[in-house]
């Protein structure tokens, strides 16, 4: 098919598939860029405006080191104009691994014979909650195989229970999800659970190189899957997250399919994804996959930057496939959340497993194998305020709502003051007396992010309250 660029005027429909393969790169291979025209399109990403997909192609074709380096500056200094310093934190909970799907690149794929097949009871759901708050966590996504036993009871019945787990001070105040696309009444059920984030990953966009990689299965459907947002936004679950994994097509192409994405939620929803995921293709068991499209350091930190500049409202996630050096170096071009702590073998949260039981069990290889307290410190050391701040969720800032605060840049005015207070609590609670003593410097520093006396006034006060006992106090 020939590029046309009339195709930027017709009109996305509901519920059906939006990506064409040929107009991404038709519109990647057309745009060549300047210097004054990148210039140009990281002037209006620092305005806050998202780009669209010839800006973002400009960028994506940049070469010249110089205008690289502008464009990972510009992303610097967009995230700190709409997130400031804070980083949230959260952990993944994987509640079963059992898969009808054969995805070349995942350990849970059903050929995986050597797979340790398990799905938590709910007595293993709580002792998994009692130990992940007892590292102080908040905030948790819960991960699903894609089989008919993680149905959206199932999950509904998942997100009640951790809920519902309080230790001490411990509490989960926020359970996204990470599961198989489901239909519209599904979503309406997970819904009712009080969900935050339910996440789907394309994985690739590209529709050829998705049918290679799902060979077998329901995911082989590549519309049902591309369009399974378009779904919960039918069920009204306004906050979702889109992601491809970077290693299975061209990069470049799975960027503009991310954008396209957005677009489409945006052009027919009027809300765009709440959370952008990028990982990276990782050792796991059983991996089939063409080593050509592997993404290396360099590639990987320009395309976070570019995603940052492109959407700027949009909260980015780094998890810990990446090592703690390239988490480092990526996190100050536009990431907003990090997970820390992290396990992939179900049910090691609460208890020890030896290598080969973890091999055999996770779902990929995690790089990042530090704990929550290192990650903070390591946080905080780096300058960062880490969050587990819930508050936006809970008031309804959500879907449009969130839009309304999040595309200004207006979110910052809450963000600083919760993420404040959350890490009081963590201080108080869980922290060791020497990342404790470098906390309370890092909030005193990032009071000056609160531009109203009065709000300082009230930041100070609630922090008296936390020392005193109360918790969950937010703006």
């Amino acid at each position: 098919m020939k590029f046309n660029p009339e195709k930027y005027s017709i009109a996305d429909r509901r519920m059906e598939p939006f990506i064409d393969p040929d107009e991404i790169w038709g519109i990647l291979n057309n745009t060549k860029p300047d210097k004054q025209r990148v210039r140009d399109v990281i002037a209006k990403s620092l305005d806050k405006q998202r780009l669209n997909l010839e800006e973002t192609a400009v960028l994506l074709n940049a070469e010249d080191p110089e205008l690289i380096e502008e464009i990972k500056n510009g992303a610097r200094e967009l995230k700190r104009k709409v997130y400031g310093n804070r980083i949230v934190l959260f952990a993944p909970l994987y509640i079963g691994n059992h898969c009808v799907n054969n995805c070349k690149y995942c350990g849970f794929r059903i050929s995986n014979k050597f797979a340790v097949r398990r799905k938590l009871t709910d007595e293993e759901i709580v002792r998994e909650t009692e130990a992940l708050e007892d590292n102080g966590q908040k905030r948790l996504i819960l991960v699903y195989g894609e089989h008919p036993m993680y149905n959206a009871d199932f999950i509904a019945h998942t997100v009640r229970l951790v809920y519902k787990v309080k230790k001490g001070n411990g509490e989960i105040r926020r359970v996204n999800i990470n599961a198989a696309p489901l239909e519209i009444e599904g979503f309406r059920t997970v819904k009712d659970a009080g969900i935050g984030t339910f996440q789907v990953f394309q994985e690739t966009y590209h529709p050829e190189a998705y049918e290679f990689y799902h060979p077998s299965g329901p995911k082989r459907d590549y519309n049902f899957r591309l369009t399974s947002l378009d779904r919960a936004q039918e069920a009204g679950l306004d906050d979702v997250g889109i992601g491809a994994l970077f290693g299975l097509y061209h990069w470049r192409f799975e960027v503009m399919g991310l954008i396209r994405h957005t677009n489409h939620l945006e052009a027919v929803y009027n809300v765009g994804p709440h959370t952008i995921s990028f990982p990276r293709i990782k050792d796991a068991a059983e991996l089939d996959i063409d080593p050509k499209y592997q993404v290396n350091d360099e590639d990987f930190v320009k395309l976070v930057a570019i995603l940052r500049l492109a959407v700027p409202y949009t909260g980015m996630i780094l998890t810990a496939r990446e090592a703690p050096e390239v988490r480092t170096e990526v996190m100050q071009y536009g990431v907003s959340q990090i997970d820390g702590g992290t396990k992939l073998e179900i049910g090691s949260y609460s208890q020890s497993l030896n290598e080969e039981q973890n091999l055999n069990k996770e779902q990929f290889r995690v790089n990042d194998a530090r704990s929550l307290g290192e990650v903070i410190d390591e946080l905080l050391d780096k300058g960062y305020l880490p969050s587990f701040c819930t508050a936006c969720y809970r008031l309804g800032r959500t879907g449009e709502h969130f839009m309304e605060f999040s595309v200004p840049g207006f979110i910052k005015r809450f963000c600083t003051p919760n993420a404040i207070l959350t890490l009081a609590e963590y201080l108080v609670d869980y922290a060791k007396p020497e990342i404790a003593a470098k906390g309370w410097k890092v909030i005193e520093n990032n009071m000056s992010e609160i531009h109203n006396e009065n709000q300082i006034n009230e930041v100070r006060q609630r922090i008296e309250r936390i020392k005193n006992g109360e918790r969950d106090l937010y703006f």
